[in-house]
């Protein structure tokens, strides 16, 4: 039976799940068995691949886990910290917010630096922080916190974490494959991201770096069974690919063809420019459309940007909404607490001639103007 794919009815303007090639979805199409040479192949490439694009540097190591991203993060806060640990998480935005709750959940002692959805983290306030509390032993921040669309110092707060002799663990989600970055530089201890980013695949699992040596740290400190990340990478290191429970075969699959695709494209460093080509066209155009970003330029990831809603009475987020899904696009609405905003992300399968066309469709749908 011959099978045609689909058009996409809408392109996904978010953060992630975005939209994907053809050929990303088609390898989906074929069935794999989690416990067969051929698939755990395809699981160790990618693994291998991924500490390539994440270092340069020796010693690392990847493991894969199962569900959305914050699985993932999860994973490594619940594993991570010993019984006796304490967690510091940076936070402006949302993302930041919910690594608190996660050590919460978990009864973790946790410490909050707040700097609010609009700022970047205060690295003094964690400097100071680090200098009174002792107990701290591990700290906490996102990359790119897509509250807002804001590249977060982690290089900087890094350099801070590690002269205190702290473990850093970042939430590079929305970054890692878009960015370039080098864990090692970062100093980094735990790096995390998700499938469904960057790299271009579909949902279903998240993957951590991190050295050898912090994974093997984590034994028996786990909070959780199915998110145990030493058992999980124990396991999938000795097996040469095999998984402790049920894997998302299709999704991993999928996701080795997108690896395949970011090479052909040229790595992170082309990627990243096409990112941020596609970022300031649509700054450039909807600031002629009389449209404000939420940040300053140099505050903004070439990820996902906010833009403040239009100080209209006939403005109204769902109507806008639903004429631009009509048309081909589907954006996002806003997160930030203080603020009317939405927001349009640029990665993805997102080229400059979808940028333009949507500032077209953006041109033709201000319904307010006439209200």
């Amino acid at each position: 039976m011959n099978i045609t794919l689909p058009d996409n009815s809408y392109l996904l303007l978010t953060p992630g799940p975005l939209s994907t090639s053809k050929t990303v979805k088609a390898t989906m199409l074929r069935d794999w068995c989690t416990w067969d040479n051929d698939y755990n192949s395809i699981v160790e490439s990618v693994r291998a691949k991924l500490v390539n694009l994440a270092t340069t540097s020796d010693g690392y190591t990847c493991v894969l886990m199962q569900g959305s991203g914050t699985f993932s993060v999860e994973s490594v806060i619940g594993s991570a910290l010993p019984e006796d640990g304490k967690l510091l998480v940076l936070v402006n935005g949302a993302y930041g917010q919910r690594i608190a709750k996660i050590a919460q959940a978990l009864r973790i002692p946790v410490v909050i630096l707040d700097s609010g959805e609009q700022e970047t983290p205060n690295l003094q306030q964690l400097r100071d922080t680090l200098q009174a509390d002792s107990d701290i032993t591990h700290v906490a921040m996102v990359h790119c916190e897509t509250t807002t669309g804001m590249l977060n110092p982690v290089a900087e707060a890094g350099e801070i974490v590690k002269s205190y002799g702290k473990i850093f663990i970042v939430d590079a989600m929305s970054s890692f494959g878009g960015i370039e970055m080098d864990v090692a530089r970062m100093q980094a201890d735990f790096l995390i991201s998700s499938a469904n980013k960057c790299i271009q695949g579909v949902p279903g699992f998240g993957f951590i770096i991190a050295t050898r040596e912090m994974m093997q740290s984590a034994r028996g400190q786990a909070r959780s069974l199915s998110l145990d990340m030493y058992d999980q990478w124990q396991a999938m290191d000795t097996g040469k690919g095999k998984w402790r429970f049920t894997s998302p075969t299709h999704v991993v699959r999928a996701f080795a063809q997108a690896l395949d695709e970011l090479e052909t494209e040229g790595s992170i460093a082309k990627r990243a420019i096409r990112y941020r080509d596609n970022q300031r066209a649509l700054v450039s155009g909807m600031r002629e459309l009389g449209f404000e970003t939420l940040l300053n330029d140099e505050l903004q990831s070439p990820i996902i940007t906010s833009f403040i809603s239009p100080d209209a009475p006939g403005y109204n987020f769902r109507e806008f909404y639903e004429r631009l899904k009509a048309q081909g696009f589907v954006i996002y609405p806003g997160k930030v607490s203080d603020a009317d905003t939405f927001r349009i992300g640029n990665i993805g399968e997102i080229y400059l001639e979808d940028i333009g066309r949507l500032l077209s469709v953006i041109r033709a749908n201000r319904f307010w103007l006439s209200s």
